[in-house]
């Protein structure tokens, strides 16, 4: 069989890995298979890069391996970079965690405490001082978090430099929808397309997201979707200027985000909830984005609206990645990255990487290895 290694979906992480492996020569030939590229979640992501703001109290392995992700990102932006002549958008100026009633402040030091316990200390702001330090903040911001380490990248601006650094070093592309991966019982053998065609391929990397329990046995129901919406606005002329830095938020117990975008643009996110596979943006949802977005950044009800989009996290029981070997021989999970997708493309690259040139897997993601029970004992 032909030294091949085909990787199903073109998402941030799926492209990252064919980028990856095509750039250190690890199969014969690196295709990359999706019918509609960079359409799916990637392309509807905040892009933050923020294991500690996203840390909360039980999940001590989710923020060991956001972190070592976040660690590796740099680096991994670089070699992008260079490889695509372009900027791939990271962002650098941090995070600001925020409060604006009393449970949530409270919140709020239960996560810090909880971070300081786990040696991973951050600095803890009255409202007055949070606002200094972000002046489009509101009156109602009553606490904050200041994590100069959370960062950010623009998801669109990442998803064209892998694009073209993958052309670069030579990943093929197909626009082609895969159905499943095939296998004869022992070893992978290749995938089928919706047509019925099939190509045969000693690897498969399954990096299709939400979607990605369709396409083998191995994976069936252990991988969900969980739905978010986001909006994009801008500032206009008239308009308070955003915020210079990533603004996370806590409002009556529901989360929002505003992370900053080059022209004065925010992405305002993320509703999440259960819903399958609804595409749609719903009234409600934008509702809630707006009002709680407004309660920390006033000045937002002044900016122009150009974008609301739906679109799915692959989601699993335990918020885990699956990274790594699974079911028959060939057959490599990239995916269940939930709400840290773009956060977990470094180490995800990293491990796919190690596993294709045939090394163990890497003592920061064996937490998220892909044959990990999906039951829980008893």
């Amino acid at each position: 069989m032909v030294d091949r290694l085909v990787v199903v979906g073109a998402g941030a992480v799926g492209s990252a890995v064919a980028w990856a492996a095509a750039r250190e020569r690890l199969a014969g030939e690196v295709v990359l298979v999706d019918p509609d590229p960079g359409s799916g979640a990637s392309r509807v992501a905040g892009g933050m890069l923020a294991p500690i703001s996203e840390a909360w109290p039980g999940e001590r392995e989710v923020l060991e391996l956001g972190a070592a992700s976040l660690a590796a990102w740099p680096s991994f932006a670089a070699r992008v970079a260079s490889d695509a002549g372009r900027d791939v958008g990271l962002r650098t100026e941090g995070t600001l965690q925020v409060a604006v009633d009393a449970a949530d402040v409270a919140d709020l030091d239960r996560v810090a405490a909880h971070l300081a316990e786990w040696g991973r200390p951050v600095e803890r702001l009255t409202g007055r001082e949070t606002r200094r330090r972000e002046p489009s903040l509101g009156p109602s911001v009553r606490a904050g978090l200041a994590v100069p380490d959370d960062l950010a990248v623009d998801n669109r601006e990442l998803l064209g430099a892998l694009g073209a650094a993958g052309s670069v070093v030579g990943v093929r592309s197909l626009a082609r929808r895969v159905v499943r991966v095939l296998d004869d019982g022992a070893r992978v053998t290749g995938v089928e397309f919706a047509d019925g065609g099939v190509l045969e391929a000693e690897r498969v990397v399954v990096a299709a997201g939400a979607w990605s329990g369709s396409l083998h046995p191995a994976l069936e129901g252990r991988v969900r979707p969980v739905k978010g919406e986001i909006l994009r606005v801008r500032a206009r002329r008239t308009s308070l200027p955003p915020p210079s830095r990533t603004v996370r938020a806590s409002v009556s117990g529901r989360p929002v985000y505003a992370v900053p975008r080059d022209g004065g643009r925010l992405v305002v996110g993320a509703t999440q909830y259960e819903a399958g596979f609804d595409p749609d943006v719903l009234v409600g949802g934008v509702r809630d984005l707006v009002g709680d977005v407004e309660r920390v950044l006033p000045g937002i009800a002044d900016y122009a609206l150009e974008e609301s989009a739906a679109s799915f996290r692959p989601g699993t029981d335990d918020n885990l990645p699956m990274l790594g070997p699974l079911g028959p021989s060939g057959l490599l999970a990239a995916t269940g990255h939930g709400r840290n997708g773009m956060l977990l493309v470094a180490v995800t690259v990293s491990t796919l990487a190690a596993v294709l040139r045939g090394d163990a897997l890497p003592a920061e993601a064996r937490a998220a290895a892909a044959d990990r029970s999906a039951v829980a004992p008893g």
